[in-house]
């Protein structure tokens, strides 16, 4: 689940901005492993171990570095159905985006969430146990909603990260 801050960060005005050499290295370790030690990282960086830290903690004040997360396969905790499920909201309701984003965030289906071009204002990506789980988040939690006008839903069958994205194991 998004937590609402990571929400707002997400769609608000774009981090990074400002990187030296040593802040990307230290961003490119923590993409790799984000379980790497801190005195791993200033070696690598060639950095105190005290510098390295307060650079860590100036890159999360930042929001370059959004949090650190254990990256669980939904399958193995109960939700091993995954959907891409897209929202086109009522055009009245456009006005009330973050009203809207932060109750996405609130479910507990949800894994990530986009604001997207095209006919559709967002996609989501979710996890559930089987079809009647998502049957019902679609019918219960999104189509009910006032503010959505309609839901297009697509089964995910296989989700792979290529190497070298952030959350590959």
């Amino acid at each position: 689940m998004v937590e609402s801050n990571d929400v707002r960060r997400t769609f608000g005005a774009p981090a990074g901005s400002g990187l030296d050499r040593i802040d990307r290295l230290i961003v490119e370790l923590l993409q790799n492993d984000a379980r790497t030690p801190n005195n791993a990282i200033a070696a690598a960086a060639g950095i105190a171990p005290s510098t390295c830290l307060g650079r860590i903690r100036s890159l999360r004040e930042r929001g370059v570095i959004r949090g650190f997360h254990a990256d669980v396969d939904p399958a193995a905790v109960g939700r091993g159905l995954q959907a891409l499920i897209s929202i086109r909201l009522q055009a009245h309701a456009r006005s009330n985006l973050t009203e809207f984003k932060d109750y996405l965030a609130g479910l507990s289906a949800v894994e990530g969430i986009f604001f997207v071009t095209g006919d559709r204002d967002f996609l989501i990506h979710v996890a559930v146990a089987d079809s009647n789980a998502l049957r019902n988040l679609v019918a219960n939690n999104l189509s009910l909603r006032p503010e959505v006008a309609g839901t297009n839903t697509t089964v995910i069958f296989e989700h792979v990260r290529p190497p070298g994205s952030s959350l590959a194991p």
